[in-house]
């Protein structure tokens, strides 16, 4: 053995780890778990050997896997061998917190794969920071948390990690004023080194095998991680040998939202209140102080007379205009003046304000300065900006993220593996490449091993009355539906149509509840039928709940600020947006989609496209975005 830790295979020399770990994962998939009654999947073997090969030539390599396939045990069995052969941990980012739980977790997938092998694998979770207490927050916060102050301080008083999946029914608006956040001084904090979130990150720091981390907190780590070593501090996450995206086609939005700045006007109108309740403090501080508060309400109403609609999306792209351009500069300035009025009066005793909690502000005005100076000067030359539809948050992110990809990232020369049901159209994944700034990458793809063409039949009418053909085929089919639609403006016009027609079974409206609770209604109620706008991807409904999918219109209309930047640029090199941008990420979001149907060996249903697509210039995407071997009914 070579290895500093040892290995679940032998080898002499390190030329030789390569072929061994083929064996080895050969050896794994044919005949050990079998006898633990897993079967023998090829696409899966097919995959693991894949991933096998970019691991250990350092590759940038998209590992395109249909459902089924058993994609996470196939790069599983890469990565711990790997991460012992190198002496460094190997980091699998996960697009959500459920997806982490799934992998790490007591009785997740990589406890399962270390009990069948009998491997003794380190694996820890490394989370979102706004999942955890802050202390001093906590310490500082007066007003207590109305109804709920006896429950939370009882957990307060007994928690060790200080995490929000501890208590999950605090609601959000309580949770802010607990949790941890980027404007806080920790640098200076006095329960530096004793605090939650410290004792998390020295506890995942010393993972030897698996680091499960979520997409945001590796972006942070990424853009952060040079100018935290060049200023003493320790990185947010170790070194590692390698990184595996699970859902890698999902990775361009956090990226960039980690590299970019935010102005919340909420967070602005509580420092704006905060200040101005402190005692004794200067009239300078005052007057400046009001109006921030008025520049603020100016740049942000003058904002929302300038957002491009979007009815379908989460967020608006800003029209670029005079108005705009000229309130973003008059909040800056006074953003300025209270910086400076704020820093004098740190000389002075405040009651009402402690030393951390006027840092944090300083902290917070100078990244909204940033932003706001960066949305003036680059226009939209070298920037996207955007409002979110939820929170109001007004967000300035590089137009580079992909060249920041590349050069941050791939060419460190360690592995890079993006893993997902859906990173190509039909085979096609340059349209992702370039998204994500992958210039000449390794590319693997296997379809689903479920017998697709007795399990799913695809029809493709030609309608005229969509609204007819909608009530019938629900009712045919006894509800048990998912209804997609790509904007919330046809989401009013299918319910106005359905509101004379009586369904025998519930239909569940996006609008009208939380994501989670509709999700977890559909389930339940297995007749009903969910319809919506954002269930494209992300929901798991196996069984007899799920038996039809109506593909309502084609996602073809998307506004997103980042898919208008990706057309900007395809017309910049004097290509057709459509046929660049437009087709390739319609046949993505159709292909997630169709993907919510068929999520078991024993699951059977239909997919009903309502929007023309023989004979139409998208047929062929639409076609290869459709399940593999499924029947076809035109």
């Amino acid at each position: 053995m070579c290895a500093r830790v040892k290995q679940p295979f032998e080898y002499a020399r390190n030329e030789e780890f390569q072929q061994k770990l083929v064996d080895w994962i050969g050896d794994v998939l044919y005949d050990e778990l079998p006898e633990h009654g897993y079967e023998v999947r090829d696409e899966q073997i097919y995959t693991a050997f894949q991933v096998a090969e970019a691991m250990c030539n350092k590759k940038v390599h998209f590992a395109e896997a249909g459902l089924g396939t058993g994609k996470t045990f196939a790069y599983l069995l890469s990565a711990i061998p790997y991460a012992r052969h190198t002496g460094k941990p190997v980091v699998i980012a996960c697009a959500t917190s459920a997806l982490q739980e799934q992998l790490a977790a007591e009785g997740g997938d990589v406890q399962t794969l270390s009990r069948l092998l009998g491997l003794e694998v380190d694996v820890r979770m490394a989370k979102d920071p706004n999942q955890y207490i802050c202390d001093v927050r906590i310490e500082e916060n007066t007003e207590g948390f109305g109804e709920m102050s006896k429950e939370i301080n009882d957990w307060l008083a007994t928690t060790k990690l200080g995490e929000r999946s501890e208590m999950p029914t605090i609601p959000d608006y309580i949770w802010k004023r607990m949790k941890w956040e980027e404007s806080m001084p920790c640098d200076i904090c006095p329960n530096r080194g004793y605090c939650k979130l410290v004792k998390a990150r020295e506890a995942y720091r010393g993972t030897t095998d698996l680091l499960i981390v979520d997409h945001e907190t590796f972006f942070h780590d990424l853009w952060t991680r040079e100018d935290r070593i060049a200023n003493g501090k320790t990185p947010i996450l170790p070194n590692y040998s390698a990184v595996i995206f699970d859902e890698g086609h999902r990775i361009l939005l956090p990226a960039a939202m980690q590299a970019g700045w935010q102005i919340n006007r909420e967070e602005i109108d509580g420092m704006v209140a905060a200040i101005e309740e402190i005692q004794g403090a200067r009239e300078s501080l005052a007057v400046i102080t009001g109006y921030v508060g008025k520049a603020s309400d100016a740049f942000f109403e003058t904002l929302r007379q300038c957002l491009v609609p979007n009815d379908g999306g989460k967020r608006n792209s800003i029209r670029i205009v005079p108005p705009v351009l000229k309130a973003a500069e008059v909040f800056h300035k006074t953003l300025d003046r209270l910086l400076l009025e704020l820093q004098i009066e740190q000389e002075l005793y405040m009651e009402s304000l402690s030393p951390t909690q006027l840092q944090a502000f300083e902290g917070q005005i100078e990244r909204a300065m940033i932003a706001l100076s960066r949305f003036v000067r680059n226009r939209s030359n070298e920037i996207i900006s955007w409002m979110e539809q939820k929170t109001g948050t007004f967000w300035v992110v590089p137009r580079n993220t992909g060249e920041m990809l590349n050069k941050q990232l791939y060419q460190k020369g360690i592995p890079v593996i993006f893993t997902s049901a859906t990173l190509s159209n039909d085979g096609d994944f340059s349209y992702l490449a370039s998204t994500i700034g992958a210039k000449n990458p390794s590319s693997s793809t296997i379809g689903s091993p479920f017998d697709m063409e007795n399990q799913v039949t695809v029809y493709l009418p030609q309608v005229k009355n969509k609204y007819g053909v909608l009530a019938s085929i629900l009712k045919q089919n006894g509800g048990r539906a998912l209804v997609l639609t790509d904007s919330m403006r046809e989401l009013k016009k299918i319910r106005k149509a359905l509101e004379q027609v009586e369904f025998p079974f519930e239909l569940l409206w996006e609008d009208k509840a939380d994501r989670g609770y509709l999700v977890r209604t559909f389930k339940e109620d297995e007749t009903s039928v969910l319809i919506g706008t954002d269930f494209w991807e992300g929901m798991d409904v196996p069984g007899d709940a799920l038996t039809l999918v109506v593909i309502w219109n084609l996602p073809l209309s998307a506004k997103d600020p980042l898919i208008e930047m990706q057309r900007k640029e395809a017309i910049e090199r004097g290509e057709d947006p459509v046929v660049t941008v437009d087709f390739p990420e319609m046949g993505l979001k159709l292909k997630q989609g169709c993907g919510r149907l068929i999520r078991r060996e024993e699951d059977k249903g239909k997919i009903v496209v309502l929007d023309p697509v023989i004979g139409k210039p998208w047929e062929a995407v639409v076609m290869g975005a459709l399940p593999e071997g499924a029947k076809i009914k035109k």
